[in-house]
Protein backbone atom coordinates (compact mmCIF):
# COMPACT_ATOMS: atom_id res chain seq x y z
CA UNK A 1 0.00 0.00 0.00
CA UNK A 2 1.49 3.36 -0.97
CA UNK A 3 1.95 5.94 1.78
CA UNK A 4 -0.82 8.16 0.44
CA UNK A 5 -3.26 5.24 0.69
CA UNK A 6 -2.79 5.19 4.47
CA UNK A 7 -4.79 8.40 4.75
CA UNK A 8 -7.97 6.87 3.35
CA UNK A 9 -10.87 6.28 5.74
CA UNK A 10 -10.47 2.49 5.34
CA UNK A 11 -6.79 2.61 6.32
CA UNK A 12 -7.59 4.80 9.32
CA UNK A 13 -10.36 2.37 10.29
CA UNK A 14 -7.94 -0.55 10.10
CA UNK A 15 -5.51 1.34 12.30
CA UNK A 16 -8.31 1.98 14.81
CA UNK A 17 -9.27 -1.70 14.79
CA UNK A 18 -5.70 -2.95 15.14
CA UNK A 19 -5.08 -0.45 17.94
CA UNK A 20 -8.16 -1.66 19.80
CA UNK A 21 -7.12 -5.33 19.52
CA UNK A 22 -3.60 -4.46 20.74
CA UNK A 23 -5.06 -2.43 23.62
CA UNK A 24 -7.30 -5.31 24.69
CA UNK A 25 -4.28 -7.62 24.54
CA UNK A 26 -2.25 -5.14 26.67
CA UNK A 27 0.35 -4.77 23.92
CA UNK A 28 0.54 -0.98 23.69
CA UNK A 29 -0.23 1.29 20.77
CA UNK A 30 3.11 1.36 18.88
CA UNK A 31 3.14 5.16 18.95
CA UNK A 32 6.83 5.10 18.05
CA UNK A 33 6.07 3.43 14.69
CA UNK A 34 5.27 5.76 11.76
CA UNK A 35 1.54 5.95 11.19
CA UNK A 36 1.87 4.58 7.66
CA UNK A 37 3.15 1.27 9.11
CA UNK A 38 1.52 1.28 12.53
CA UNK A 39 -1.56 -0.82 11.70
CA UNK A 40 0.47 -3.63 10.14
CA UNK A 41 2.98 -3.44 13.00
CA UNK A 42 0.16 -3.85 15.55
CA UNK A 43 -1.40 -6.69 13.55
CA UNK A 44 1.93 -8.47 13.56
CA UNK A 45 2.37 -7.85 17.29
CA UNK A 46 -0.98 -9.41 18.23
CA UNK A 47 -0.84 -12.42 15.90
CA UNK A 48 1.17 -14.85 18.04
CA UNK A 49 -0.37 -13.88 21.41
CA UNK A 50 -3.85 -14.36 19.94
CA UNK A 51 -3.05 -17.88 18.73
CA UNK A 52 -1.17 -18.89 21.87
CA UNK A 53 -4.04 -18.31 24.28
CA UNK A 54 -6.39 -21.12 25.19
CA UNK A 55 -9.24 -18.64 25.22
CA UNK A 56 -9.92 -15.03 24.42
CA UNK A 57 -12.15 -12.66 26.34
CA UNK A 58 -15.57 -11.98 24.88
CA UNK A 59 -14.70 -8.31 24.50
CA UNK A 60 -12.18 -9.23 21.77
CA UNK A 61 -14.69 -10.79 19.40
CA UNK A 62 -16.11 -7.64 17.80
CA UNK A 63 -12.71 -5.91 17.48
CA UNK A 64 -11.22 -9.04 15.88
CA UNK A 65 -14.02 -9.19 13.34
CA UNK A 66 -13.73 -5.47 12.61
CA UNK A 67 -9.96 -5.75 12.17
CA UNK A 68 -10.42 -8.69 9.79
CA UNK A 69 -12.99 -6.78 7.75
CA UNK A 70 -11.01 -3.53 7.63
CA UNK A 71 -7.62 -5.13 6.94
CA UNK A 72 -6.90 -3.94 3.39
CA UNK A 73 -4.57 -6.85 2.64
CA UNK A 74 -6.38 -10.12 1.91
CA UNK A 75 -3.22 -12.03 2.80
CA UNK A 76 -3.27 -10.76 6.37
CA UNK A 77 -6.91 -10.61 7.46
CA UNK A 78 -6.39 -14.26 8.45
CA UNK A 79 -4.35 -12.99 11.42
CA UNK A 80 -7.60 -11.86 13.00
CA UNK A 81 -9.96 -14.51 11.68
CA UNK A 82 -7.94 -17.56 12.70
CA UNK A 83 -7.77 -16.93 16.46
CA UNK A 84 -11.48 -16.03 16.43
CA UNK A 85 -12.23 -19.36 14.74
CA UNK A 86 -10.36 -21.29 17.41
CA UNK A 87 -11.90 -19.50 20.36
CA UNK A 88 -15.38 -18.46 19.24
CA UNK A 89 -16.06 -21.05 16.53
CA UNK A 90 -16.59 -21.01 12.80
CA UNK A 91 -20.34 -20.52 13.10
CA UNK A 92 -20.08 -17.33 15.14
CA UNK A 93 -17.29 -15.89 12.98
CA UNK A 94 -19.19 -16.57 9.76
CA UNK A 95 -22.39 -15.14 11.22
CA UNK A 96 -20.58 -11.90 12.14
CA UNK A 97 -19.13 -11.66 8.64
CA UNK A 98 -22.58 -12.31 7.17
CA UNK A 99 -23.87 -9.34 9.18
CA UNK A 100 -21.16 -7.14 7.57
CA UNK A 101 -22.14 -8.48 4.14
CA UNK A 102 -25.82 -7.72 4.70
CA UNK A 103 -25.61 -4.30 6.30
CA UNK A 104 -22.10 -2.95 5.83
CA UNK A 105 -20.74 -0.25 3.60
CA UNK A 106 -19.22 -1.23 0.25
CA UNK A 107 -15.77 -1.36 1.86
CA UNK A 108 -17.08 -3.49 4.74
CA UNK A 109 -18.79 -5.90 2.37
CA UNK A 110 -15.57 -6.29 0.37
CA UNK A 111 -13.65 -6.86 3.61
CA UNK A 112 -16.21 -9.39 4.80
CA UNK A 113 -15.77 -11.32 1.56
CA UNK A 114 -11.99 -11.45 2.07
CA UNK A 115 -12.41 -12.54 5.68
CA UNK A 116 -15.10 -15.11 4.83
CA UNK A 117 -12.60 -16.88 2.62
CA UNK A 118 -10.28 -17.15 5.64
CA UNK A 119 -13.12 -18.42 7.82
CA UNK A 120 -12.88 -21.74 5.96
CA UNK A 121 -9.40 -22.49 7.30
CA UNK A 122 -9.01 -26.03 8.58
CA UNK A 123 -8.71 -26.13 12.34
CA UNK A 124 -6.01 -28.32 13.85
CA UNK A 125 -5.61 -29.33 17.48
CA UNK A 126 -1.85 -28.75 17.32
CA UNK A 127 -2.29 -25.16 16.12
CA UNK A 128 -4.08 -23.68 19.11
CA UNK A 129 -4.51 -24.41 22.81
CA UNK A 130 -8.17 -23.42 22.32
CA UNK A 131 -8.79 -27.12 21.74
CA UNK A 132 -9.56 -29.18 24.82
CA UNK A 133 -6.57 -31.05 26.27
CA UNK A 134 -7.74 -34.23 24.55
CA UNK A 135 -7.59 -32.55 21.12
CA UNK A 136 -11.35 -32.28 20.71
CA UNK A 137 -13.76 -29.40 20.59
CA UNK A 138 -17.51 -29.01 20.56
CA UNK A 139 -18.56 -29.63 16.94
CA UNK A 140 -21.46 -27.19 17.36
CA UNK A 141 -18.90 -24.35 17.39
CA UNK A 142 -17.99 -25.11 13.81
CA UNK A 143 -21.28 -26.28 12.31
CA UNK A 144 -21.98 -23.56 9.78
CA UNK A 145 -23.62 -25.12 6.73
CA UNK A 146 -26.75 -23.00 7.17
CA UNK A 147 -24.66 -19.83 7.55
CA UNK A 148 -22.76 -20.67 4.36
CA UNK A 149 -26.12 -21.07 2.61
CA UNK A 150 -27.26 -17.68 3.92
CA UNK A 151 -23.94 -16.17 2.77
CA UNK A 152 -24.40 -17.56 -0.72
CA UNK A 153 -27.94 -16.21 -0.89
CA UNK A 154 -26.94 -12.77 0.42
CA UNK A 155 -23.96 -12.49 -1.90
CA UNK A 156 -25.87 -13.72 -4.93
CA UNK A 157 -23.38 -16.53 -5.44
CA UNK A 158 -24.68 -19.62 -7.12
CA UNK A 159 -23.17 -23.01 -6.48
CA UNK A 160 -24.09 -26.45 -7.58
CA UNK A 161 -25.11 -28.85 -4.87
CA UNK A 162 -22.17 -31.00 -4.03
CA UNK A 163 -22.01 -34.10 -1.99
CA UNK A 164 -19.54 -34.39 0.82
CA UNK A 165 -18.53 -38.00 1.46
CA UNK A 166 -20.00 -39.27 4.70
CA UNK A 167 -17.66 -38.94 7.63
CA UNK A 168 -15.66 -36.22 5.91
CA UNK A 169 -15.80 -32.69 7.22
CA UNK A 170 -15.76 -29.94 4.60
CA UNK A 171 -13.32 -27.99 6.74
Amino acid sequence: MADEEHTTPAARSFLSCATEVARLMDLGDAADVPEARRARHLAHAVRRPLLERAGLPEELFAPLMAAAVYDPDPSFCRWFVEPALYTFGRRRVMTALLDYLRSGTDAERAGAERAFYCAHLPLRADRSPAYAPDGRRDPALDEAHDVVGEWLAASGTQVRDRAVPEGRNED
